[in-house]
C-alpha cells in the first residue's frame, strides 16, 4: 500500500492530522514577531571612556590603545573601530555573524578589567560597555518639553525617572539623552582675585571637595534608644557654596564668593536639542531608545510604549511627552501590505484553478492545499526562531504558484481514473499510486533549488536563508498534503463525469479552451517547421536578458520612503557653541518652511549637530523621501557657516560606524602624519568624482590650539611640576569635576 494508500482508507486520521497542522500553525502565527527583516545583526559591543579635559591625542594614546591591545586578545572580531575626541573615546567592537552577543560581552568584560590599571588614575569612571551598534538608528525618540518647568528639572525627569526605567525593558541596548542639562552647581574664578590673595586655583578645588562630603557617620546606641547621627557635610545649592571659607589670610577668611562666581547651572552647558514644528521651535529633552542586536524592533517598541504609558502619568501635567518617531510604525505598514498581498495571490489562485476546472468540489480540493501549506509553514517558522517579514512573507507570497501544482497533478490523475469508469474509492487509490513517486519527486526537486542559498555565508546569506528555508518548507508541507488530503478528499467529495451537467457557460468556456488549443498548435507546428528561426530568436532573447542584467543599475537594499530623513551638520572647528547653536536653530527655520515636513527635532554640540526630520504621510505629499532630501540641498546649503549632509536612512547599516554619508571608506596605515595628508588628498579628490555627493571626514585636526611650553628649569627652581602645571590647566579650563553633590533621587 502507497503512503497515500494509508490515508485515504483512515479519513478519520487524515482529518486528525491536518486539524494538528491547522492548529499548530495558527498558535505559531499568534507567538511569531513581526519586523521589517530577518534578523542579520552582527555581535557588536561598544565601549566608552571618558577624561575630562583630555585631546584626542592624549586619549587616543593613554585610553584607546591600551583597551585595543586588550581587545585584539579575544577571538572572533571582524572588526573594531576607535573614535578619540576631546575627552572621550569611544570603541567599537564587531564579532563574526556566529559569535553569541552575550558571550562577547563576558569577553569584553574582561578585557576591560584587565586594562583598569594601565588607564589614567584620574579617569571619573572606568570604560563602560554596551551590547549596540552605535551605526543603527533608534528605535524611539521621545521628546520632552514643558512650557513652565525649567530644563534641569525636565532633565531630571526625563534621565532620572524616565530613561532609567526604560532602560530596564527587555530588549533595550541604551537610552541615550540629546540635549542633556543635568543640574549642577558652577565655580568661575578670578585669576586676578586668586593672585591677589595669593591662592591656587587646586586650593579652591581640595576645598569645595572637602567641603562637601556625603559620609556614613553612624549610629549613637543609648540605654533605651538609638538615634542615626546626621551631619550636614552635603551642599545643595549654589548659594551653600557660596559661603565657603578656602583660606585664612592675615587672620581673616577668605569665602568662595569673593573670588569668583558661583552660580546653578548645568553640566553640559554646551549641548542644546529642540522640538521643531511648522509653527515653533522650543528646548526639550530627547530620549532615543536603541534595541540590542537580535531583539525583535515591534516586541520591544511595544514594551516601551507601554511602560511610556505608565511613566507619563508620574510626570506633572505640564510636562508634554511626545513621540517624535516609532520605528514599528512603517515595520507593521509593511507587514500588512504584504500580508494583504499573500490573501490576495491566494484568492487569485483559487480563481484560476476554478476558471480551468469548472467544478466547485474539484477546485475546492487542491485549494485546501494552499492554506494549509502556508499555515504549516508558520509552525517550522516559530521552531527557527524566524519572523513574520518582508521576506518570509514573499517567501509565502511566492510558493503560493508552487504549492497548488502537486495537488492539481494528483487531482488530474484521479479524474482521469473516474472518466475510465473506476468508482471514486478506487480511483482515488489508483490515481495516488501512480503520480505519488512523481509528487515526491516534483517535491523534493523544487525544494531542493533553495539549498545552495541555505548555505550562503556572509551577510546576503544571512538576510535570505529565512527566505530559502521558508519557501522550501511550504514546498515540503504541500507535498505532504497532496499526497494525504488531496486523494482522501477526492475519494469522498469528486463527483464522477456521468453525474455532472454542465451548463451554458461551461459550453461557451469550452469553446475558448479549444481555440486556445488549437492555437498553440498552429504555433507550434511553425515553429518546429522553422527551426533555425526559433533557435536564433531564443538566442536573442538570452544574449538581451545579458545585457539587460548587465546595464540594469545594482545595489544591496532598494530605497525605501519611511517618512524620515537624517540630516547632519557640521560647522567649522574651533566654533563656540553659542554661534554653533545659532547656526543650528537657522537651519531650523528653513526646515520649519519646508511643506513636506511635518516635525523635527534638532540637538548641537561642539560643531557638530543632528536633525531627525518626519515627513508627513506619503499620501499627504506629492513628492518621495528622496525627492525631497533633494530639494531641500539647496535650502539647506544657503545658509553660511554651516554644511549639511541629509540622507535617507537605509534599512540595513553594515557596519559600526555612523557617517554623514551612506558609503564609508576607510584609510589604514602605520604612520598617522601620512595617514592624515592621505586621507586630507583622498577627500578633495573624491569631491571631484561625478555622482558623489556629501563628500566629508571624521578628520578633526583643525581645531585651533594654543600650545603651552613648559620651561621645566623654571618650574623645577620654583618647587612646580609639570605634574602640577596641567592639573591647574585642566582646573581652570577643562570644566573639571572637583566633587559630586549626592541629590535625593540623582547625583550630579
Amino acid at each position: 500500500m502507497s503512503i497515500a494508500g494509508l490515508f485515504i482508507k483512515r479519513p478519520v486520521m487524515t482529518t486528525l492530522v491536518m486539524l494538528a497542522i491547522l492548529l499548530f500553525g495558527l498558535m505559531a502565527y499568534r507567538s511569531l514577531p513581526v519586523s521589517d527583516l530577518p534578523n542579520v545583526d552582527r555581535a557588536t559591543i561598544s565601549v566608552s571612556a571618558s577624561l575630562p579635559g583630555a585631546s584626542p591625542e592624549t586619549m587616543a594614546a593613554s585610553v584607546a590603545t591600551p583597551l585595543e591591545k586588550q581587545f585584539s586578545t579575544i577571538a572572533g572580531i571582524d572588526s573594531m573601530i576607535s573614535t578619540s575626541s576631546l575627552g572621550r573615546t569611544s570603541i567599537t567592537i564587531q564579532f563574526v555573524l556566529s559569535r553569541d552577543i552575550d558571550a562577547a560581552a563576558q569577553d569584553v568584560q574582561a578585557a576591560i578589567a584587565r586594562t583598569t590599571r594601565q588607564l589614567p588614575s584620574d579617569m571619573p569612571s572606568p570604560p563602560s560597555y554596551r551590547k549596540v551598534n552605535p551605526a543603527d538608528q533608534p528605535i524611539l525618540f521621545v521628546a520632552l518639553t514643558s512650557p513652565t518647568l525649567p530644563l534641569a528639572l525636565l532633565d531630571e525627569y526625563g534621565e532620572t525617572l524616565m530613561a532609567q526605567r526604560i532602560s530596564m525593558v527587555d530588549g533595550v541596548a541604551q537610552v541615550m539623552v540629546f540635549g542633556s542639562q543635568k543640574r549642577a552647581v558652577r565655580i568661575q574664578l578670578d585669576p586676578q582675585e586668586l593672585a591677589f590673595r595669593g591662592i591656587g586655583i587646586d586650593e579652591v578645588a581640595d576645598a569645595v571637595g572637602q567641603q562637601n562630603v556625603n559620609m556614613p557617620t553612624g549610629i549613637l546606641y543609648g540605654p533605651h534608644r538609638s538615634f542615626t547621627v546626621q551631619a550636614t557635610g552635603q551642599l545643595l545649592q549654589a548659594s551653600d557654596y557660596r559661603s565657603l571659607v578656602v583660606a585664612y589670610r592675615n587672620g581673616a577668611p577668605v569665602r568662595l564668593e569673593s573670588l569668583g562666581r558661583v552660580f546653578d547651572s548645568t553640566e553640559n552647558d554646551k549641548e542644546a536639542a529642540w522640538f521643531c514644528t511648522p509653527e515653533v521651535q522650543q528646548r526639550s529633552i530627547v530620549l532615543a531608545v536603541q534595541r540590542q542586536p537580535g531583539t525583535n524592533t515591534v516586541e520591544v517598541a511595544d514594551n516601551v510604549k507601554r511602560v511610556l504609558k505608565t511613566l507619563q502619568e508620574q510626570l506633572p501635567p505640564s510636562v508634554n511627552v511626545v513621540i517624535l518617531r516609532d520605528g514599528s510604525m512603517n515595520i507593521r505598514q509593511s507587514f500588512n501590505d504584504v500580508r494583504f498581498t499573500l490573501l490576495l495571490t491566494l484568492c487569485l489562485v483559487v480563481l484560476v484553478i476554478f476558471l480551468f476546472l469548472r467544478n466547485v468540489s474539484a477546485t475546492i480540493i487542491p485549494s485546501l492545499a494552499l492554506p494549509m501549506s502556508v499555515i504549516g509553514t508558520l509552525t517550522v517558522m516559530y521552531a527557527l526562531n524566524y519572523s513574520l517579514d518582508n521576506l518570509s512573507l514573499m517567501a509565502l507570497t511566492l510558493c503560493v504558484g508552487f504549492v497548488v501544482d502537486d495537488a492539481i497533478v494528483m487531482l488530474e490523475n484521479i479524474m482521469r481514473h473516474m472518466e475510465m469508469g473506476k468508482p471514486r474509492m478506487q480511483a482515488a487509490l489508483d490515481g495516488a499510486r501512480e503520480v505519488g513517486f512523481t509528487i515526491v519527486s516534483m517535491t523534493l526537486s523544487l525544494a531542493a533549488v533553495f539549498i545552495p542559498v541555505i548555505f550562503m555565508g556572509g551577510l546576503v546569506g544571512r538576510l535570505f536563508r529565512e527566505f530559502a528555508v521558508t519557501i522550501g518548507t511550504a514546498v515540503i508541507v504541500s507535498g505532504f498534503v497532496s499526497l494525504t488530503l488531496t486523494p482522501m478528499l477526492s475519494s469522498r467529495f469528486i463527483r464522477p463525469p456521468s453525474e455532472v451537467h454542465h451548463g451554458r457557460i461551461y459550453r461557451v468556456s469550452e469553446r475558448v479552451f479549444t481555440w486556445m488549443i488549437r492555437f498553440y498548435g498552429v504555433t507550434l507546428r511553425v515553429a518546429l517547421r522553422h527551426r533555425l528561426t526559433t533557435f536564433l530568436t531564443a538566442l536573442a532573447v538570452l544574449g538581451g536578458s545579458v545585457y539587460l542584467f548587465l546595464v540594469v543599475p545594482q545595489g544591496f537594499i532598494p530605497s525605501e520612503d519611511r517618512d524620515m530623513l537624517m540630516v547632519r551638520t557640521e560647522a567649522a572647528q574651533g566654533i563656540s557653541y553659542q554661534s554653533m547653536f545659532e547656526h543650528q536653530q537657522a537651519l531650523a527655520t528653513v526646515l520649519q518652511k519646508d511643506p513636506n515636513i511635518f516635525q523635527f527635532m534638532s540637538q548641537a554640540q561642539g560643531n557638530t549637530g543632528m536633525m531627525l526630520l518626519l515627513l508627513k504621510p506619503r499620501s499627504e505629499r506629492a513628492l518621495s523621501a528622496d525627492e525631497v532630501l533633494q530639494e531641500l540641498r539647496p535650502k539647506l546649503a544657503s545658509v553660511p557657516g554651516v554644511q549639511t549632509f541629509i540622507q535617507n536612512p537605509p534599512v540595513i547599516n553594515v557596519g559600526g560606524r555612523s557617517a554623514k554619508g551612506l558609503y564609508q571608506y576607510t584609510l589604514l596605515g602605520p604612520d598617522t602624519d601620512e595617514l592624515f595628508r592621505s586621507a586630507s588628498l583622498l577627500m578633495e579628490r573624491l569631491k571631484t568624482v561625478p555622482g558623489l555627493q556629501d563628500v566629508s571626514s571624521d578628520m578633526q585636526l583643525q581645531n585651533p590650539e594654543l600650545n603651552v611650553v613648559i620651561d621645566r628649569n623654571q618650574a623645577s627652581a620654583l618647587g612646580v611640576s609639570a605634574t602640577e602645571v596641567e592639573s591647574v590647566l585642566n582646573n581652570a579650563y577643562g570644566s573639571r569635576q572637583v566633587s559630586t553633590i549626592f541629590a535625593p533621587n540623582n547625583d550630579y
